[in-house]
Order: C-alpha cells, then structure tokens, then sequence
C-alpha cells in the first residue's frame, strides 16, 4: 500500500512533462526512443550510410562505367570531325590565297592592255606628226602646212574622245570648284562676277573623273 503511494506522488507532481509541453529537447544531440519492452534504446535520427556501391556524388560504380565508355567512344569520332574540319580549313585558305594572286594578276594585266590600247590609238597621230615634219622642211606653204597641222589636232582630239577623253568647259560659266582652278582674278565688271573669263590651261576628264582642273581666271 505504501509503494503505491509513492508511484502516484511521483506521477502527479511537478518531475513530469508541463501540460502543453512536447518532447523534451535534446541538445543537438540525436534523440533516443524511451526503451521499449526489451529494455533497448534505439536511436531515431541515425543517417543512413551508403553503401560501398555509391560513388562520392551517389552514383554507382555501373553508372560511372557507362559513362566511362561512353567518353571512349566519343573520342575517335571527334578526332576524325576535328580532323575533317583542319582539312576544310586548309583547304578554304589555299583556295582564296589563289583567288587573291589571280585577281590581283588579271587586274595587272588590265592595266597594262589599257595602257597599250590608249597607244594603240595615239600611234596614226604620231604616224601624222611625223609626216607634217617632214613636209615643213621641203615646203614654204605655210597655209597647206597650218591645214595639215590643224587635221593632225582633230584627229587627236578624236583619239581622245574614243578613250572616254572630254575636255572641261570652263569659259563663260560660274567657277566649279570640283572642275576649275582659280588662279587669277580680274575686274570685268558686275556680269562678270564670279564668272571665267579667261582660260590658262584646259581641263580633261575621263568619263566622270578629273585628270585635270581647268586653270582659269574669275571676274570681280
């Protein structure tokens, strides 16, 4: 009868859980489950320790021996794709070193066929020049002489003409910079402000290039 006592006066007082309260706290610690009818405590917070199958990231020795094979595979196919792309390379940078080297020779020898076609042209003019030598020093007609001369200077002007020769008009109109060279000036009167009045030296384009600028004097 006493001992029963003493097992309530245990259960009712305060070495007891609070009423509220849940499990007491353990500290950081892992827990142990109050003994159960073997008298054993067991540990409920243990990790699970892998097994010697896992590898260092979880995966297993069967997987990283696929991939492992997988690479060896690879590795041939990529060495001939590296290769086959070195061969295109090559082969693209020999290509456009000869189309370099022929593109630069053809456009040589154009050059020099433009050259020699502008010649071409000029040589009756110099056939006639030669022949107005020769009869000024066994004739004294002068007019038959400034005849033939001013021939010898059409059919230059022709010549030149055919070759995308023109002069540049420059008398009578408003100074062009992009076609005159002013290098004088001269008092010709309000009309003729800004205007040439004379030409020093005629100017020549081809087609739409300047070879020349007309060097002219401007009225003030």
């Amino acid at each position: 009868m006493k001992k029963e006592e003493i097992y309530n006066e245990a259960i009712g007082g305060d070495e007891g859980f609070a009423p509220g309260e849940g499990y007491p706290s353990c500290d950081g610690q892992p827990c142990a489950n109050v003994s159960g009818d073997d008298g054993v405590a067991t540990d409920t917070m243990t990790d699970a320790t892998p097994t010697g199958d896992e590898g260092p990231s979880g995966e297993t020795g069967e997987e990283s021996g696929v991939e492992a094979g997988g690479s060896e595979q690879l590795a041939p196919e990529l060495e001939s794709r590296i290769a086959e792309w070195q061969d295109k390379y090559l082969r693209l940078q020999a290509e456009f070193d000869n189309y370099r080297k022929r593109t630069l020779r053809e456009k040589m020898e154009l050059v020099e066929r433009g050259g020699a076609d502008v010649i071409k042209a000029m040589l009756p003019v110099a056939d006639d020049m030669d022949r107005a030598v020769e009869a000024m020093a066994g004739s004294d007609d002068i007019e038959a002489l400034r005849a033939g001369v001013g021939l010898i200077a059409q059919k230059f002007h022709e010549v030149l003409r055919s070759c995308g020769v023109s002069e540049i008009e420059a008398k009578g109109l408003e100074l062009d910079t992009d076609h005159h060279e002013a290098v004088a000036r001269f008092q010709a009167g309000e009309e003729q402000r800004g205007k040439i009045v004379d030409v020093v030296q005629k100017g020549y384009r081809l087609r739409d290039k300047v070879l020349r600028f007309a060097k002219v004097v401007v009225g003030e």
